[in-house]
Parts: structure tokens; sequence; C-alpha cells
């Protein structure tokens, strides 16, 4: 029997996380609230450390582990923040971090993983190979392997952004992320349904890598395969823990354009003076769409992350 986490859990995450975290700003913008017709408040995981949530779940996930487990270290494979997220909460607790990465993940996100002190092994581009180079890891160092999102004190960590939001704003009509395995969208439905039980939690994913749309809709877990599009953050498939927790507390999921996500970017690096990554802009998206009716309404945003290869920008 799978045990899912509740928001006790998160609770206690956020207990035990606090003192390595920062509690990132909620921020908001007048001229976007005036263009979209509604108060959105933004909680800026971009300027996490790391740059994006996944320190969070992260940080969680190797605090958690006891002294025993944690000796021989930390392991997963990453192509990006979760990757650079492990390295930090590891180097924090004095042990070492194994990650597995593919070949053609951004240079940024090399040297950031590299640069927290991690052991790297290189592996072709398919989650074939990143799993069987993870096990083969897993197998010669005894670490302990954390999954960037199927794994219930990563889901738990996630969850603590949206509780910092909703300590910090009160009420609100609508709690919005993006969706990609559900780490984060699994952790803030969890926390917004136990705050706010009549607020809706919408999640955005886009077209191009519309997993989570088509497995919320069927109710049957439906593989990411192939996905295109510039949010990098979105690729991966929704987990066997994440999957039910979206089905019993998230309200809908919606798709957007590659054009909407870039627009939304762009909005929010022009009118919010911050980087956010595609990823962080497709709830935006959403809204910029009108697939998500706000009007006249609170909503609450989590702004993912804001890591971003500046020499590859899309506008």
């Amino acid at each position: 029997m799978t045990v899912l986490p509740s928001f006790s859990d998160i609770e206690k995450a956020h207990v035990r996380i606090r003192p390595y975290i920062h509690q990132t700003p909620v921020l908001s913008s007048q001229s976007i609230n005036e263009i979209v017709g509604a108060n959105l408040f933004f909680k800026c995981e971009n300027l996490q450390k790391v740059g994006a949530f996944k320190f969070r779940g992260a940080c969680n996930s190797v605090f958690s582990l006891t002294d025993e487990e944690a000796q021989n270290g930390v392991c997963t494979h990453s192509s990006g923040n979760h990757a650079a997220a492990l390295a930090l909460a590891a180097r924090m607790r004095g042990i070492p971090a194994y990650i597995v990465m593919p070949e053609n993940a951004p240079e940024i996100k090399k040297i950031a993983v590299a640069g927290y002190g991690a052991q790297i092994t290189f592996c072709t581009p398919t989650l074939e190979a990143r799993e069987s180079t993870l096990k083969k890891v897993a197998e010669e160092t005894g670490a302990t392997e954390i999954h960037p999102y199927n794994y219930f004190n990563v889901i738990c960590g996630q969850g603590t952004a949206a509780k910092e939001l909703i300590e910090e704003i009160g009420q609100l009509d609508i709690v919005m992320a993006p969706v990609g395995g559900g780490g984060l969208l699994s952790g803030t439905a969890l926390t917004t349904k136990a705050l706010l039980p009549n607020t809706q939690v919408i999640a955005a994913e886009p077209a191009g890598a519309d997993d989570a749309f088509r497995s919320f809709y069927s109710k049957t877990l439906q593989p990411s395969v192939a996905p295109k599009t510039i949010a990098d953050g979105l690729l991966t498939s929704l987990g066997s823990l994440t999957f039910p927790i979206i089905l019993n507390n998230v309200n809908q999921i919606v798709t957007v354009s590659e054009e909407s996500i870039v627009a939304a970017m762009r909005m929010i690096w022009e009118r919010m003076k911050i980087i956010i990554e595609p990823s962080s802009a497709v709830p935006l998206a959403a809204i910029l769409e009108n697939k998500v009716d706000v009007k006249g309404k609170k909503v609450g945003i989590i702004l993912s992350g804001g890591n971003v290869d500046l020499g590859k920008l899309p506008f």
C-alpha cells in the first residue's frame, strides 16, 4: 500500500528546512494585474537557493535521512534544477552527491551542479540510459536515491512554497503552478486544499508536453513521449505518488502554446524586472490565453525557477 504525503508531513518538512531555505518574496505587478483584470501574487521561487523551488524538496529529503542512511551520500538523475538542489543540500549536510546527467543538459546547469561539489556521471539523453546509469552508480556507492519528484519527502518539501504564499497573502480564489513530473503541483495542491479548502488549484502545461493534461482527464497515467517545448523543466511524466495526489486535489489542468509561454516570460522580465525560466511562465501564459477565468479574482502563482541560459533567450 503506497503511503501518500499529507499536509501534516508538509508542516514537518517546513520546520525541518526553514533554517536552510530562503523564504522567498511574494511579488505583484500593477501593470500585469491591469492587463489580466485580476490580482496576481507571484511566489518567487526563482529567488530560492539554486534558483528554483527544487531546493525545498531536495533539502527536506537530505535532512530527513538518518545518519546511517546519509553516510554513503545521495544520488539522482536530473538534467537540471533537482541536480543542483540535491548537490547543495548534500554539501550543507556534509555528505557526497552523485548525479547522473544527460550529455545534452544545459551548460549552465552542468556548471552549477559541479560548482556545488557533486560527482557527475554523464550518459546518453534517454530515460533508459539515465536509469541504468543511476542504478550502477547507486550500487557502486551505496548512495540513497532521491527521485526528482516521485518521492515522499520531495513532495513534502515542495508543498512548503504554497504554505508560505498562503500564510503571507491569506485568502486566494485560485492557486496555480506549472506541472511536469508533478512534485511541485502535488505539494501545492495538498497545502492549498488543507489551508483553503474552497480555493481552486489549477495547473498549466505546455501543449507540446501535455501528458499530465491527458492523464488527468483520462484518469489513467499517460507517459510523456517525445515532448517538444521551450519549458525544459516540464518534460517528465507524472509518477505513482504525484498522479493520485493530483487526481484527488487538483481542479483543472490546462495547456498553453509555445508563443504564449514566451510572451508570458517576456512580460514578467519586462514588467517585474525578475528573471524566470520558461517553465515558470506557463501559468501566466494560461491566463493570457484565457484558459483560466481570473477576472476580479485573487490568484497565487508559484514561479518555479529562474535558471535560464542567457545565451539562448527566446526573445
